[in-house]
């Protein structure tokens, strides 16, 4: 391409090629405008926006995405949607790079989601002279909110433009509240296909009482949760080779099964399912009496998946999960997820909380 040489973007009314114009021009894109009815440029039926011709890839990205780059998405009209919580981490980007990512294959648009606390007057650590003061703070706290979440689809922004995401659209909300009570009551009014959340590697998360916000969500949330850890390489789905899925024999698992095989319709990868039999499981509740029945069960409902099954008890989760990755490489994990009360949740974390706080694999819970 010639350094130097002008083409012919697009032609619009004046109106328009002064929007596109400004548009390319705030994305870093010079542009110049020409009548096309030289001979009558009084009468004209149109303008051409001209660019320099090695800008054209770029030119092309935002002009076939116009919805995205002029930020005049109206979110309750789209569907599905991906929710993505973020605190703009780094592994909160790590996030929003898998769900880029699986909104493209599953052709939905996405919810970015902060939350933030107003400081109280019954905060010890901090006095205020007056109301003022405490209203001040607040004003800025949720100020730099807004900033930070500004910078942060900025940054996103630029990554769909020069091709390096997918170009899906986005909106941002940034809402007052307790992290997990916000994500949740968010996710009950847009009832996401997905939430994907981005976590720290499994020794910070003991270190930092993570669970706190992911393991929160993924216990009482009833929609599918992809925990994506800070350590995770793989953001396309079509790349996952290896599948763990983990059952207690129940007729929901059977649920949980179909639902994973629904998720990943464009993948045929190797499924290890692992059967742990709950103590209070009976022959009658289970849903398959043995592993040969469950094989053949998965076979005729489930082509897609090269499935092996294997049982054992989870003594010791970090042992466990070592001998599994010596076997096979896991590229995702996959937990049905039995909603619990709060008091059971503190004194018995269920089996996705407990992974989510020893592995650093990446991990989708599934509601049953």
């Amino acid at each position: 391409m010639s350094a130097d040489r002008f083409i012919t973007l697009a032609i619009h009314t004046y109106e328009k090629a002064i929007a596109l114009k400004a548009l390319l021009e705030r994305e870093g894109v010079n542009s110049i405008l020409n009548n096309v009815n030289l001979t009558a440029p009084a009468v004209s039926s149109g303008v051409r926006v001209r660019i320099n011709e090695k800008d054209l890839p770029l030119a092309l990205r935002i002009v076939e995405n116009l919805d995205i780059f002029d930020r005049k998405l109206n979110s309750q009209d789209l569907q599905p949607k991906i929710l993505v919580p973020v605190d703009f981490s780094d592994y909160s980007h790590r996030a929003c790079l898998m769900a880029f990512n699986l909104a493209k294959i599953y052709n939905a648009a996405i919810d970015i989601l902060h939350s933030f606390i107003y400081t109280h007057p019954i905060d010890k650590l901090t006095k205020f002279d007056d109301d003022l003061s405490l209203r001040e703070l607040n004003d800025n706290i949720e100020r730099d909110a807004q900033v930070q979440m500004a910078k942060f689809s900025e940054k996103l922004i630029e990554q769909i433009k020069f091709g390096i995401i997918p170009p899906i659209r986005f909106n941002t909300t940034v809402k007052e509240g307790v992290p997990e009570d916000i994500i949740s009551e968010f996710a009950k009014q847009t009832r996401p296909y997905m939430i994907v959340m981005g976590t720290r590697g499994s020794g910070k998360k003991e270190k930092e009482l993570i669970g706190s916000v992911t393991g929160e969500v993924l216990d009482s949330c009833r929609f599918p949760v992809f925990a994506v850890p800070e350590s995770a390489n793989i953001f396309d789905i079509k790349k996952l080779n290896h599948l763990v899925f983990f059952c207690n024999n129940e007729h929901e698992d059977i649920v949980a099964l179909d639902t994973m095989y629904r998720l990943f319709p464009q993948i045929s990868p190797h499924v290890t399912i692992i059967t742990i039999p709950h103590k209070t499981i009976t022959i009658v509740d289970s849903f398959i009496s043995s592993n040969e029945e469950l094989q053949k069960y998965c076979k005729e409902n489930f082509p897609r998946f090269n499935v092996k099954i294997k049982s054992f008890d989870l003594k010791d989760i970090n042992s466990e999960f070592e001998h599994i990755e010596r076997e096979h490489k896991i590229d995702l994990i996959v937990v049905p997820n039995k909603k619990k009360n709060v008091f059971s949740r503190f004194f018995n974390p269920s089996l996705a909380h407990k992974i989510l706080l020893h592995a650093d694999i990446p991990m989708i819970t599934i509601p049953i």
